[in-house]
């Protein structure tokens, strides 16, 4: 049988999956940390009464659900500030044509593949770098608090970055490029 966590350890153990859940979902760093600081708030009330082997399920579960419920009520929300007359204007003004939407809805699909690709990847690769590109491009962590977590200097994050960006130009540049191309 597994030795029982305290809660800062749970904390310490599982705080960057739940922000890292939070952001996936909300899309936003600053809600991300809100939610972080709920979800563990919530946990802290019931710590004592919850089984330890469900525990990282249970983060991850609240996290997203907080997240989603979230992006829900963002999506709900009507701009008061805006008359239906300036939004029309601004829909006209800016609308494309069928063919130029689908045009667009594919180039944003194919580079959202390229991405995902990319992304695993870099972790296959090399898991260091795919975990300070998650948390300085992704979840917007500031590097010099993404070089201290990681137990690096500001100078070694940097260079791994850069080694990152680089080994991603050179595998896949040309594909990039002729997306971006059509």
């Amino acid at each position: 049988m597994a030795e029982k966590l305290t809660y800062h350890e749970v904390y310490k153990k599982y705080k960057n999956l739940v922000l890292k859940v939070a952001y996936n979902y909300s899309g936003d760093y600053g809600i991300a940390e809100d939610i972080m600081q709920n979800t563990f708030l919530k946990l802290y009330a019931y710590f004592g009464k919850m089984h330890q082997e469900n525990l990282k399920a249970w983060l991850y579960t609240t996290a997203k659900h907080a997240a989603l419920n979230y992006r829900k009520k963002v999506e709900r929300e009507i701009l008061c500030e805006e008359s239906e007359e300036d939004a029309e204007i601004a829909t006209r003004s800016f609308a494309y044509s069928a063919e130029e939407e689908i045009f667009i809805k594919m180039k944003k699909a194919n580079l959202s593949q390229l991405h995902e690709k990319i992304m695993i990847k870099i972790l296959e690769k090399n898991p260091r770098w795919y975990e300070a590109i998650v948390m300085v491009y992704f979840m917007e962590i500031p590097q010099a608090k993404v070089a201290e977590e990681m137990g690096i200097s500001i100078n070694v994050l940097h260079s791994m970055l850069h080694r990152a960006k680089e080994w991603i130009r050179k595998e896949y540049g040309v594909e990039y490029q002729e997306i971006n191309r059509e």
